[in-house]
Order: structure tokens, then C-alpha cells, then sequence
């Protein structure tokens, strides 16, 4: 199944022909629109319930299919709609067939099961569908031209709130900050201090920036930006996480949409990450598959700005002072307190944006252990939300923020369901569970169409910002972590506490995190012994064709839970990582000082806080050790840093920065993490989607956690053979998940 257009003449006939029919004034007309509409839902509608026998069912559905496979090779949102119809048909029509024909359970273990599992689906499609709407029409704002007069562009405070993060992860962010392109005399930049650190007050004095801090630390984040909020007066306030580096720009394409729109609160832009995030680094995915982040910022917030519903999520992001204020400031009343802010404001008939460009850049989280703490955190404040502030209650939001609100709620109430899928085949091949009251054949002929439909149109929709298949890996490493947390929180709204999410730190050597990986290898061994007693049961009903089938499919459903849990195992493998800064990579002009005075025109090839890369012109070398000068360049701009070399690779170079002067750090931040441009190309850097690839690479990582697996069963047992009665050492990792 590959991503290839239809040939270019008939692509743009049929995309013609669509554009065509959707610009036809008669659709216009009111009654027109009313007529069609009546007789569309009522085909839909009968579409959805007609009972088909098996073969009936199966002709549907390949044609739906054949007709879905043409469509999705069109570059037209049109295209995309149908997609969306053929995939909430199938669906739908399979959770018709499921409540009407398939629930005839005639044991309480059959009912417990069975209705657990429907549940879990019925979750699963409402989620689907929710999303369809939230996605189908996706926004693309563009950024909007401040005045020509710069005296009438607002006063802006930058606010970088910080706890307990090293100096050297501060210091690019408030150095970047600084150096944002907007009059001085209207921007001013605060570092936020509840860790209360002299060096970090020395750091701002050194580079004239404010300094705040309290001598408490209520409320956490929330309460460090509404102490500023309270000793500041600027009409706007841009907020960065200590950690988001932003660029120089970041203003100028943000502040437009302001005095445009004087009911404007908020604008947000996409949280961008130069260093590999856990998936990326223990499966070395990096930049060739899209992070799992990037769903959220590169389509749901983009369909989200079309409902006025986007959300503001804690940095990078600019909200208008007098507007916030009137809420009562940052929200504290959940620890998801961005997003909850992005409520209020709605509530209060305010509209929030999203500019889909990054204009800033930070570091991801370093371990699974922190990934999986920082998720409870963000899905125990939805749960929060859920109860405290439920958008589909109370006054002040229109249908499509609700259910957009709706939908950012429920999706972090997936848990229960994705162990219910991972587990769910088990209680045939345990028990012998009939969550099913419906042959094999007939589950296939109308549960396969829902599932090929519905990757299919995710596939076309989120093809650029999320590869297929890779939603059950993500889901499925959470799953465990966040059931608890929801629940409890959902029940007890006042439950759990702000936790902070390390960065900068390292990886000193490879390791499994025995902690985490805990419950994905308790999944892997259920699952391959449930396909253990699989294959017996299959040797003792080969001569029972329906059972035979039964037991088939299930076995099926097993292998790819084998496989996805595999994948957990694998991504709970900790990668060795010694770089403190991770280096970015970029090709920016620069001139090269060798020691004996000559200069030479070059290119780095990246760069990162403590060095460079540089590429040497043909016949230049330079021995390792030696200390040069590198001249970064952009038009009329430079900025000139001591460097030693310290890595010599052909026409290649790595290059240490020498301790700098606060002038020249300043400057060398502009010239590399500060410029305007440079994240824009990284954004969603990788293939787009191919569905048969993502799904081979998908199984290829589950096979390397099975491998992974038998070899600490293997050494596991060897150990306890030579050593019996000694215990299991605890694992080092992190303890962001106990934490949360």
C-alpha cells in the first residue's frame, strides 16, 4: 500500500470535476442545501443498518474499499472529505452489526467480557469520529503584517518561567529571548526563578534581563506567571518554557493577528525539538518518523483554529494581558493549567489562534521514565478538567469547542481500552470467552473494512505528522502508566500534584529500565502463552471448522499484540546518550581562522551550545588541537568565537567553544538557534506516510523487543541458576513516574 499520485492527467481531471461540483452556485441556495442534506443522512442512514449476509458484505465492502484507494491519491481536501464519509460508513456500520448481532452472551464470563470489550470499542470510535471533525477542514493561518509604524506596535513581556533546570539550558532561551526582533523600549524579558539560585541572578544581570522569583512555590508554573503577571505591565505576554529557544522572528509573525483582531487572547505556536525524544533515540527514529507530538501541532491544532477552540499549551505562545487578567490570570485549578487557561478564555467568548510555524525550538524529554511522568501529568489535568470544568457544560462555548475540548479529554482516557485491546484475544485462549456471538467469517467481513477504512483516511489526513501504526506503539507504552492516575483523578479531581519534566540531562550508558518495562514484558509473556495455548487448541479442533476459525483469528489478534508489546519492550531499552547539548543540524556560512592567520570561506554542517561542525574547503586541513576562530555570518551580521578543534574527519571538523565573553555567547546564540528561519525546514522533516512500510517497521521493533526479551529471560534464568535465593537488582531509572 504506497502513497503514489494517480498519473497527472487524470488527477487533475478528476480533482477538476470535484472543484467544480463544490463551486456550483445551486449549492448555494438554501432549500437546495436542505433537500440534500435530508436525502445524504437518509442514504447514510440506510447504508448503516441494512443487513447484509456474508458475501453481500464483503462485495460493499471492496467496492467502498476500491473507490477509497482511487481517492486518497488526490491532493484535494475534497478527496479527503469522501475518505472521511466512506470510513465513518464502515464504522459505523460495524458498530450497528456489533450491538444488534453479536451480543447474545449466554454466560456471565462471556458478558463481562464481551461488554468490557465493547465498551473499549464503542470509546475507540467515538474518539475516531471526534476526530474526524476536529481535522477535516484544517485551518492554515498565515501570519499577518505589523503596521509599518513601529510606534504602534505593543509592549510585550517575555516570560521564562524555571525551577530546577541547569544554567546551561536557561541561558540560549533568555539569551534568544533578548535578541528577539522588536523595539527595545517595548520588550522586556523576565526570567522566572522558584528555584531561587544566585548564578541564575547573576546570569540575568550579566545580560540585562529581569530577574523574578518568590519565596514560595504555590501553585508551581501557574503560580510563577501569575506572581509575575501581578509586578509587570506589558499589554502582552510571551511565554517560553526555560527549555524553548525561540527565534528571532517569533514576535514579528505572531503580533500581527493581535491588531487585527481586537477579541484575539491567545496565539500558539508548535513545540519544535532538536534532540530526540525517548521513541526517537532507543528506536533510532529520529527525524525519519514524525514525533509523537507532531500529530497534535501539525493537524489537530490546526483543525482546531477553524472552531476558535486552539489551545494554549504552556510555551511559545503570546496571550494579550487585559484578557487574561480578566480570567483571573493562569489557571491554577488542574495541573494541565495551559490548557484549562485556553478554556476560560473561550468561556469568556475570547478567540484563541494557532500559527502553524515553528518559531521555536527545545529539548525533548531525555528518558521513558520522564516521557511517561510528563503524560500522567498532562492526562491527570484533563481528567481534572473533565471534572471541574467540563466544556460540555456551562455557558460561553460554541458546539464545535466543545466537542474539540471534548475530544483533547477523552483521548487521555485511553488507557482502559488499549489494555482491553492488548489483553482482550486471551479471554478466548484462556477461558474460553465468547466475546463474540458472531462466526469468525462474519467479524472479518464487517470488522476488517472499519479497520482498513479508518487507517486509510488517518493515513491521508495525518500522513505528514503521523505514521501509521505508530498510535498503538505510543498508546501502548502509556496504556499501564496512565489508567490509574485518570481514574483516580476523574473520581478525586483534588488528587496529585504539579511535576516538573527534567531536561538536559544524559545518558551515560545503555541500560533496560527494568521499572518501566515491567508491565510491557508481563504483556509479552501473557500474550506468547496465550499463543502457546492457541496452537494446542488448533492441533485439538482442526475437524470443528467454525471453532477452528474462532481460534485462527484470535491467534492473529495475539501475534500483533506479541508485536506491539515487543515494540515497548523495545522502546523501555535505554540508548546511551553523552551529549549534554544535542548538536542541530544546519549549514550556515562562516569564515574559518586557522591559527597561522589564514581565513577560509567554509560551512557548518551543525552546531549545538558547546560547539560547531564545519566542513573545510577542499585542501585545507587542521590538526586536532589547535585553536581557531570561527565567523558566523547572515548579511551584514556576524559573530566571531574562539574554538578548539577537537575532532578531525576528512574535510570535516568538530570545534569546542572556548569560554566566551557574555557579548560573544549573546552573539553566537543569534547566529545559530536565534535565526528566523531555521527550524522551518526540520518541521516535519520526515517521509510522508507509506502504510505497508510504517507497518513493517512497526513489526520489525516488536521482533527486536521479543529478542530483547528471550535474551533477559535467558540470562535471568542462567543467573538464578548459578546464584539461588539472590533478588533482582532495582533498576536506576528515573523516578519521574513514582513522582506522578
Amino acid at each position: 500500500m504506497t502513497t503514489k499520485k494517480l498519473p497527472n492527467k487524470y488527477a487533475v481531471g478528476i480533482n477538476k470535476l470535484l472543484q467544480q461540483a463544490s463551486e456550483e452556485k445551486r449549492w448555494r441556495n438554501p432549500w437546495v442545501i436542505a433537500i440534500t442534506l435530508a436525502i445524504t443522512l437518509f442514504t447514510f442512514g440506510l447504508l448503516i443498518v441494512v443487513p447484509l449476509d456474508f458475501w453481500s458484505q464483503v462485495l460493499f465492502s471492496v467496492c467502498i474499499l476500491a473507490v477509497a484507494m482511487v481517492i486518497r491519491r488526490l491532493e484535494s481536501k475534497i478527496a479527503s472529505h469522501i475518505l472521511i464519509i466512506f470510513s465513518s460508513l464502515a464504522s459505523l456500520r460495524y458498530m450497528y452489526w456489533r450491538v444488534t448481532e453479536t451480543l447474545g452472551f449466554e454466560t456471565l464470563l462471556d458478558a463481562t467480557f464481551g461488554y468490557g470489550l465493547l465498551l473499549a470499542e464503542i470509546y475507540a470510535l467515538l474518539v475516531l469520529l471526534l476526530g474526524y471533525l476536529q481535522t477535516a477542514w484544517p485551518l492554515h493561518r498565515k501570519p499577518v503584517p505589523l503596521p509599518d509604524d513601529i510606534d504602534a506596535w505593543p509592549s510585550v513581556d517575555v516570560f521564562i518561567p524555571t525551577y530546577n533546570e541547569p544554567i546551561g539550558v536557561v541561558r540560549q532561551t533568555v539569551y534568544a529571548a533578548l535578541a528577539m526582533d522588536w523595539p527595545a523600549e517595548k520588550l522586556n524579558v523576565y526570567l522566572l526563578d522558584d528555584g531561587r539560585r544566585e548564578t541564575f541572578r547573576e546570569l540575568c544581570e550579566d545580560v540585562g534581563c529581569g530577574y523574578m522569583t518568590r519565596d514560595n512555590n504555590r501553585h508551581a508554573k501557574a503560580g510563577n506567571l501569575n506572581a509575575a503577571l501581578a509586578q509587570t505591565n506589558g499589554e502582552f505576554v510571551a511565554i517560553f518554557d526555560c527549555d524553548h529557544i525561540p527565534t528571532r522572528s517569533f514576535l514579528q509573525l505572531t503580533m500581527g493577528w493581535f491588531l487585527r483582531d481586537s477579541k484575539l487572547s491567545m496565539v500558539q505556536t508548535p513545540h519544535h525539538f532538536f534532540s530526540p525524544d525517548p521513541f526517537e533515540r532507543n528506536l533510532n527514529t529520529f527525524q525519519s518518523v514524525p514525533n509523537e507530538g507532531n500529530l497534535f501541532y501539525g493537524v489537530v491544532q490546526e483543525g482546531n483554529d477553524l472552531w476558535n477552540a486552539s489551545f494554549f499549551c504552556g510555551s511559545c505562545a503570546i496571550l494579550r494581558r487585559s484578557m487574561l487578567n480578566e480570567i483571573g490570570g493562569v489557571a491554577i485549578e488542574t495541573v494541565t493549567e495551559d490548557a484549562h487557561t485556553a478554556l476560560k478564555l473561550n468561556r469568556k467568548g475570547y478567540n484563541t489562534a494557532y500559527l502553524g510555524i515553528p518559531q521555536a525550538a527545545g529539548l525533548a524529554t531525555e528518558s521513558l521514565s520522564a516521557h511517561v511522568g510528563q503524560r500522567i501529568r498532562w492526562a491527570r489535568g484533563m481528567a481534572q478538567i473533565a471534572r471541574v470544568d467540563n466544556p460540555l457544560l456551562g455557558k460561553g462555548l460554541t458546539l464545535g469547542q466543545r466537542l474539540c475540548y471534548l475530544n483533547a479529554m477523552l483521548h487521555f482516557f485511553f488507557g482502559l481500552p488499549r489494555l482491553v485491546f492488548l489483553t482482550a484475544p486471551l479471554a478466548f485462549l484462556f477461558f474460553g470467552a465468547q466475546v463474540f456471538q458472531a462466526s469468525a467469517l462474519m467479524i472479518a467481513a464487517y470488522a476488517l473494512p472499519h479497520i482498513i477504512q479508518s487507517n486509510l483516511t488517518n493515513s491521508k489526513l495525518q500522513g505528514k505528522f503521523r505514521h501509521s501504526f505508530w498510535n498503538e506503539v505510543y498508546e501502548s507504552v502509556l496504556a499501564w502508566y496512565i489508567v490509574r492516575p485518570v481514574i483516580a483523578t476523574f473520581i478525586n479531581p483534588n488528587k496529585g500534584k504539579f511535576n516538573v519534566t527534567a531536561k538536559g540531562g544524559i545518558i551515560e550508558r545503555s541500560y533496560l529500565d527494568a521499572d518501566i518495562a515491567k508491565p510491557y514484558i508481563l504483556l509479552l509473556g501473557l500474550n506468547l502463552f496465550g499463543l502457546l495455548i492457541g496452537g494446542i487448541m488448533l492441533a485439538s479442533n482442526y475437524e470443528n471448522p467454525d471453532l477452528f476459525m474462532t481460534i485462527i483469528m484470535n491467534m492473529l489478534w495475539t501475534v500483533f499484540n506479541v508485536l506491539l508489546a515487543g515494540a515497548c519492550v523495545a522502546v523501555s531499552l535505554e540508548s546511551r546518550q553523552i551529549r549534554q547539548s544535542p548538536r542541530v543540524s544546519a549549514t550556515l556560512p562562516a569564515i574559518l581562522q586557522t591559527p597561522d592567520g589564514m581565513a577560509f570561506r567554509c560551512d557548518t554542517h551543525d552546531f549545538s551550545e558547546q560547539g560547531l561542525g564545519v566542513t573545510l574547503p577542499p585542501g585545507v586541513q587542521i590538526a586536532p588541537g589547535s585553536l581557531v576562530g570561527v565567523t558566523l555570518t547572515r548579511g551584514d551580521d556576524e559573530a566571531y568565537v574562539p574554538c578548539k578543534v577537537v575532532l578531525c574527519q576528512d574535510q570535516r571538523i568538530g570545534v569546542k567553544l572556548e569560554p566566551l565573553t557574555p557579548e560573544q555567547a549573546f552573539n553566537y546564540t543569534q547566529m545559530t538557534f536565534g535565526r528566523a528561519d531555521l527550524w522551518v525546514d526540520a518541521w516535519n522533516a520526515a517521509a510522508p506516510d507509506a502504510p505497508l512500510s510504517a507497518l513493517r517497521n512497526v513489526l520489525n521493533i516488536g521482533v527486536r523487543g521479543i529478542r530483547l526479551f528471550a535474551k533477559l529471560s535467558r540470562d535471568t534464568l542462567t543467573e538464578k541458576l548459578k546464584h539461588p535465593g539472590i533478588g533482582k537488582a532495582r533498576s536506576s531509572s528515573d523516578s519521574q513516574v513514582k513522582q506522578s
